[in-house]
Parts: C-alpha cells; structure tokens; sequence
C-alpha cells in the first residue's frame, strides 16, 4: 500500500485482500480492494475547501395529494434539509411536475445558505402544491444547468418521487441520466407504494448515489435531514479508481460490493494503455469495498506476476493531470501446494455471497411477480439462507416479511399468501445492501 495524500485533502488509503495462490495453469485472479478516505469531512472540498453545491427535486405532481401527508410532509422535509445546509453552501428547490420549476431562489443560479436564504426557502416551500404529471429527466437536467451555474467542488441532487414517471418515454429519462453521470450524484427517495422501484434504483445508481424507500410520509423530514447531514460530509469529488494491467490480462469485472453493491464495469474509461478509470463519486469520512476479478495468463508453477495495479486519483483543482491519492497491487504466484492454491480468500468469499444475495432477491421477486411460485420459492429461499451465512440482519429481516422461514440455515421457506406492497417494495429497493465482512 502507498499514500500520497497531502494534508489539504482527505487521506486515502488502499488495502488489497487476496490469495494470491494459483495452481499449475491456473488463470483467475480475484481479490477485495478495501478503499478508506479519513478528513473527508471536515475540509470543506477538495483541496483546502472548494465550495458545495445541492438541489433538492420536490415531486409536485398531482397523485402528491392522494394522501395530503404526502405533500405536506414534502415540503417539512425538504425544510428539514435546507435547515441542514452548512452556511456557504450553494443550493437550490426545484418542484418537479411533467416540467421542472425553480421553488428557489428562482434567478436561474444556486442561492448561499446562511440565516437568511434559508428562511426565504423555507418561506417560497410553503407556495408548493401538488398539480400536473411525471418527467423526471426534466427535472434531473434543470438539477444539472443549476449545479453548472457556479464553479463547485462537490455537487449533489437529492431527488424525491411519489409515482412512475409517465410523462416521458424510458428513453428520455436514460438520455438525461447519461447527459447528467458525471456531473452530479443524487440521491433519490420513493415515498408511498405507488413509484417504480427499478426506476428509482436505476437514478441512484447512474448517479452514484443511494435509493431507498419512505413508505410513511412521516419519515420524509428524518431522511431528508441524514441525507443532506452525509451530503454535508463529502469532502472530495469525482474520485477515479483507476486499473491497469499488463499484457495478457484480461478484466473480467470491478463491483463495488460494499456498503451496496454496484457494479462498476461497464462504466470504464480508457486513459491510456491497459488502463481505465471507474467512477467512485463523493468521498468523506468512509470506507467502501471493491471486488477485482481478472484472467491473467498461464503459467508455470514458480512464476509469478503484477496482475493489476489499483490507484485512487482524484481531480487537480487547476486543472492539471488527476492527482494519485494511493494505490494497492494485486498480484499472482503459481504454486503445486494444493493447500495453498485452493483456499478462498474469506473477504472475496464474503462479497461473492453478498452479490450473489442482491442477484436472487431480485430474481426471487421478479419470479413472484409472474407467478412463478416455485422459482420464486427457491431463490428467496436462498437469499435466506446467504443472508443467514453472512450475518446480514437486516437482509433477513426483510426476506421475513415476504417469506415464512422454515429453516434459514438449508434455506427452507415457504412464500407467504399475503404481503404488503410497502414491505415487498422495501425488499427490492435495499437488496444491494452489504454487511462489511467481519475482518
């Protein structure tokens, strides 16, 4: 491991888990990149505190009445998180309908949170009211014109949505994600039981940010007020794990694996020979889990290889090449111990289970919902059984709610006749939710 942070940035760190070991032809490389950013959050921004920018989207579409809490729980909870802003931050509401309207400050810029503009937002949230329909790209690429309207170090979106977003085509909202990656990260927020989980879930994850479920209107302003308390602790943005490999190396995928899982691999960029960059978004005080796999190629028993080098760069402030922060080395050595060469390193063990949990909930729920009982049966049944093996409780938990567990150990379950809606939604939109493994 190296470090080349300076004291004006976050420090970061890289930590390799692997076995090494392979036998006599063997060509599969895996192992846990284990990344550790401290100071993140209390520098301000990159290099000595560069400003932060958020804008809050508001659904304000008409089923937000269908209760009235919904709305009037919006707008408290959007008041909670502008109360949250640390001063100096640049902000923004916009109230999304099937178009997208500045709330505030209205002038086609960011307003600065001090004692002041966080009374007048607080003031103009209270004009919101529900009417019109869903487009949520409109409201993404108004997010992304506002966060480009001033020079910010870190940029966010926190995005809250009742419905389906019916008022533009999946091709709308996929041409506005793609223009907006990059750009900004954004979490996004379901509330009720009446929006699309995988739409949800599918903003978070092309914005690099969390989704999850508020199936109680009540629960909006204690969110809200977490997510604008982490968004507050980014101290570094737009952070690149950057892999190379020699000749011959061939990469089979790059997951985040925890604190959710996401995989990463179709999002390289080439930035140069054998190597490519991986977004990893906004970094504070946090630790997160890579999982590597590469195919090296063969080789005898005695040799052994550099299989990836794996580096955390981050943006130079005037503009200059990305800056190293640290780095880790992967490596292969070819053995004829049969001991040595068939153990599985226990964190790629942890985190292959972990992805395996995220793959069968879904599939488990999908089948359910086509009325493929005994499919369903048999992929939630596993998810029990892995969550059971991991120690993920909370994982468990859920499954519970939608299945009767007979034995979580052999995965025995039988599916439950009644389930609610909020409680199968909930299931879904947490299912790439890791545990760390225990070290």
């Amino acid at each position: 491991m190296a470090n080349f942070s300076k004291s004006t940035v976050p420090q970061f760190s890289v930590d390799v888990y692997q076995n090494e070991f392979l036998p006599e032809g063997g060509r599969d490389v895996s192992a846990i990149v284990t990344v550790t950013s401290t100071g993140g959050g209390t520098t301000g921004g990159f290099a000595g505190g560069g400003p932060a920018g958020v804008v809050i989207m508001v659904d304000c579409s008409g089923s937000m009445d269908y209760p009235a809490t919904k709305m009037r729980g919006a707008r408290e909870a959007t008041a909670a998180a502008v109360d949250t802003l640390r001063d100096g931050t640049h902000f923004a509401v916009v109230a999304g309908t099937h178009v997208a309207k500045e709330v505030y400050p209205g002038n086609g810029g960011l307003a600065v949170a001090d004692a002041r503009t966080r009374a007048e937002a607080k003031e103009a949230l209270r004009r919101l009211s529900a009417g019109g329909g869903t487009a949520i790209g409109t409201w993404l690429r108004l997010a992304d014109r506002l966060l480009s309207s001033t020079a910010l170090t870190i940029r966010h979106g926190i995005l809250l949505t009742d419905g389906r977003n019916e008022h533009e085509s999946p091709e709308e909202l996929r041409a506005a994600l793609d223009a907006c990656a990059g750009r900004f990260t954004c979490d996004a927020r379901g509330v009720g039981t009446d929006w699309e989980v995988k739409e949800v879930t599918g903003i978070a994850s092309a914005l690099l940010g969390t989704a999850d479920i508020v199936a109680d209107p009540a629960g909006l302003a204690a969110d809200f007020t977490a997510m604008m308390e982490h968004a507050m602790g980014k101290g570094v943005a737009d952070v690149a794990l950057r892999l190379w490999t020699p000749v011959g190396v061939e990469i089979m995928f790059v997951k985040q694996v925890a604190p959710a899982v996401e995989d990463l691999t179709g999002r390289r960029t080439e930035v140069g020979p054998r190597a490519g960059d991986y977004p990893t978004g906004s970094w504070g005080d946090e630790s997160r889990d890579y999982h590597v796999s590469v195919r090296v190629p063969q080789a005898s028993v005695g040799q052994e290889m550099l299989a990836a080098r794996v580096s955390l760069l981050a943006p130079d402030p005037a503009g200059g090449d990305p800056r190293p922060l640290s780095q880790g080395l992967v490596r292969a050595v070819w053995t004829d111990d049969l001991a040595m060469s068939t153990s599985i390193n226990p964190q790629v063990a942890h985190y292959t289970g972990q992805a395996e949990l995220a793959d069968v909930i879904q599939q488990g729920l999908d089948a359910r919902k086509s009325g493929d009982r005994d499919g369903a049966t048999a992929k939630l049944g596993r998810a029990v059984q892995l969550a059971a093996a991991s120690g993920n409780a909370d994982t468990a938990k859920l499954l519970s709610k939608v299945v009767d567990v007979v034995d979580a150990a052999t995965g025995t379950v039988r599916l439950k006749a009644k389930v609610a809606e909020a409680d199968e939604m909930t299931l879904e939109t947490r299912s790439t939710k890791t545990v760390r493994v225990k070290r």
